[in-house]
């Protein structure tokens, strides 16, 4: 892994863990709003993984 890739990666994971985080809670609470925002995080993490790809 190159030093630069780092950040990106961080943020890639975060946005992930988030994501996932949300989901999992809106599930559980019924929340479609809370639903909503997990899944479009997520969907942002993997679109980073897919353009800045080592």
């Amino acid at each position: 892994m190159i030093a630069s890739d780092r950040p990106i990666r961080r943020t890639m994971y975060a946005l992930g863990a988030v994501g996932l985080t949300l989901v999992v809670t809106g599930a559980a609470l019924d929340l479609l709003w809370l639903l909503g925002i997990g899944v479009w995080a997520v969907i942002a993490a993997i679109l980073i993984e897919l353009v800045y790809r080592p």
